[in-house]
């Protein structure tokens, strides 16, 4: 079977999308998926490239045990052709992913289009806020991971 590759995008790629990546990645080790699924992050925009994460998404990734560690990196055209599902963290980014798509853009969605709390909603930027706003941005990640690996499984017969 081909490698199924997913990509979160968020602004700066330093809070958001490097802590979906890790919560997702996770779960896919835990289910024995990692070999089949590879993910990756990256910001619609330049303020961040070759920075660490945020220390407060370090911070609550390793509070759920969850290891994190990702370089800062812009989105390209080359990112659009190349992954099976882009992931947009807000109406924003997605606006910004589809001006740079050149081709079709039925493989981007929604971050929270896969979350069974806030079916559609925003994942808010917490890089203005203090541990609390991460943690509500954790669970969020949380949960629309869990609907994204079904949709996955269910778009590639992967099982339950």
């Amino acid at each position: 079977m081909s490698e199924i590759n997913v990509l979160f995008v968020c602004l700066g790629n330093i809070c958001r999308s490097p802590l979906a990546e890790a919560v997702f990645e996770h779960k896919l080790k835990l289910t024995g998926l990692n070999k089949k699924i590879m993910s990756d992050s990256c910001g619609t925009g330049a303020y961040h490239i070759g920075e660490q994460p945020d220390p407060r998404s370090v911070d609550v990734a390793r509070a759920h045990q969850i290891p994190i560690s990702h370089k800062a990196r812009q989105l390209t055209e080359h990112d659009l052709e190349y992954f099976d599902y882009v992931i947009g963290m807000d109406d924003q980014n997605i606006r910004n992913i589809e001006v740079l798509a050149s081709s079709t853009k039925d493989h981007i969605h929604k971050m929270r289009d896969f979350d069974s709390l806030g079916l559609g909603e925003d994942v808010p930027d917490p890089y203005f806020g203090g541990p609390r706003g991460f943690e509500e941005v954790f669970q969020m990640l949380d949960r629309s991971c869990d609907g994204l690996l079904q949709k996955i499984k269910e778009d590639h017969g992967l099982g339950k």
